[in-house]
């Protein structure tokens, strides 16, 4: 029954990776033509402080917490009263979830101007920039409503064994962006405040889109639905200390946004750009496997199956720290030339290359541990332990931001970089040794010490083209991936098969069905 569930999750895996490959693939040509249009300047800084607002209430409220929350409840009120039960609970979340939200919007859109001044309190300097950040987070404010809407159709349709529909709707969101931002430059007009328009229509856009899926598993917004559904209330309860928990995580990127707008100019873009390239091996693979391992965690915990569900989590940190490791290594070797191919135009200047650089490096040693954490908080989760990710999240914060004011003070962005990825180290090490001592061992020594050795070899290689044409060192990644795996194989990794198993679905042939 492992082996079974174990592919499952590659399978679903692969779907949502090949999903999230072509948004993260938008994702850096918006990032491409924003870089193009906006630099690295006052306008750039003033939209991502704007836009990051709503991105951290989204996964506040949405990915963050709501999601996590919802999935095993839904799955308990499936497996124990039946399927038309969970949707009436389904139903009556999207009740509270209008209520609470819609009044964090409103409360917003009152005092955006209090809130970007805590958020950048730096940009009282420049009062012209403070203006324009609050403009364009009032514009963007209520991509939460939308975007959090978006969060319980993914719970939904995850919880179905979907997950094409979900992974694609950021696909969306880039393409109104690109849109706006290429509008606004052709016509003249302030790509800035085109960039927050694109913002709000993007959210619109990516909920009309999981509908259809959502009705072709007999599941409509229409029906029976209660402000006192008990699936509803087991689920505040569990999301209570996830939004806590949520909180100080995103309260440590927005500390992070604090100490760098103390920072010159550029320096928020610079951690901005960097952090796109660190999420995208992130969100391609090791969210992908994260998000098809919560629904399978969460029935083994609902039918009380802990050793297979040691099993599928020691299986799933495997499979992940399998694909992050090289993808460190990789980002490392190849910083400034990824840098310099996809941002280097325009008002990006070999500067903004080079600063930008630097902070990818940074961000990329704590990948393997940010990556590793996500399927950890999964099985919490699953587990319907909602509070020890809570404490754990609260220690990171403080080494974040404790470390990151040190440091900015010696390497100005990049401290604030490195001090993010200790604080990740901290945040798996800490669920690691818990969560041990529910199911035992996660990640084998010697299972470690093949993934260390292939990615040293990965790195070595990287790095001797770094200097070389772009037609070498970007035609080399694919021979990196090719060899890695092959001498996965080689040493017998079952981590190496799943890997391939994953390369080998096709979107297409899964849409259907996943």
């Amino acid at each position: 029954m492992t082996l079974s569930a174990d592919r499952q999750i590659a399978k679903n895996a692969s779907v949502v990776a090949a999903a999230t490959l072509l948004s993260r693939i938008l994702g850096f040509i918006r990032d491409a033509v924003v870089a193009a249009t906006l630099g690295a300047g006052l306008g750039a800084d003033a939209f991502f402080v704007a836009f990051r607002v709503p991105n951290v209430l989204r996964r506040l409220f949405a990915e963050g917490s709501m999601t996590m929350s919802f999935i095993p409840v839904f799955q308990r009120r499936k497996a124990e009263l039946g399927q038309e039960t969970a949707f009436v609970m389904a139903r009556s979340t999207l009740l509270w979830l209008v209520a609470v939200v819609g009044a964090v919007v409103i409360l917003g859109e009152i005092f955006t101007g209090a809130l970007t001044r805590a958020i950048a309190p730096g940009f009282g300097n420049n009062p012209g920039q403070l203006e324009m950040a609050t403009t364009l987070l009032r514009i963007c404010f209520p991509y939460i409503l939308l975007i959090s809407g978006v969060g319980l159709c993914m719970g939904v349709l995850n919880s179905l064994g979907h997950f094409t529909a979900p992974a694609l709707s950021p696909v969306v969101l880039n393409v109104a962006l690109i849109a706006a931002a290429l509008l606004g430059w052709r016509l003249g007009l302030d790509v800035a405040h085109c960039l927050a328009w694109g913002v709000l229509a993007g959210g619109a856009l990516q909920w009309l889109s999981q509908l259809p899926a959502l009705r072709a598993r007999g599941f409509t917004w229409r029906g029976e639905r209660s402000w006192r559904d008990p699936g509803v209330k087991r689920m505040g309860r569990l999301m209570l200390p996830t939004v806590v928990g949520a909180a100080v995580y995103q309260l440590n990127i927005l500390l992070g946004t604090l100490l760098a707008s103390f920072l010159p100019v550029g320096s928020i873009s610079y951690l901005y750009y960097a952090d796109r390239l660190v999420e995208f091996p992130l969100g391609v693979f090791g969210l992908a496997v994260s998000t098809a391992a919560l629904p399978s965690l969460s029935a083994l915990a609902a039918t009380g199956k802990d050793r297979e569900f040691g099993s599928v989590l020691s299986s799933t940190m495997r499979l992940t720290l399998f694909i992050s490791l090289p993808a460190m290594a990789g980002l490392i070797a190849l910083a400034e030339p990824i840098v310099g191919l996809l941002f280097g135009r325009g008002r990006f200047d070999p500067q903004d290359v080079a600063a930008t650089s630097m902070a990818l490096r940074a961000f990329a040693l704590g990948l393997p541990f940010a990556a590793l954490a996500r399927p950890l908080a999964s099985a919490f989760y699953a587990r319907e332990n909602t509070r020890t990710p809570v404490l754990v999240a609260a220690v990171c914060m403080v080494v974040n931001v404790g470390l990151g004011a040190l440091l900015m003070r010696f390497l100005a962005h990049v401290g604030l970089a490195l001090a993010v990825s200790a604080s990740s180290a901290v945040n798996f090490a800490a669920l690691a040794w818990i969560m041990h001592g529910h199911v035992g061992s996660l990640l084998p020594w010697p299972t470690l010490a093949r993934m260390l050795g292939l990615s040293a070899l990965i790195f070595l290689g990287a790095l001797a083209t770094a200097g070389a044409p772009v037609w070498v060192w970007l035609g080399g990644i694919p021979l990196w991936v090719v060899l890695y795996v092959l001498g996965g194989r080689l040493l017998g990794m079952d981590e190496a098969r799943l890997f391939t198993g994953m390369l080998r679905s096709r979107l297409p042939r899964r849409s259907g069905g996943a």
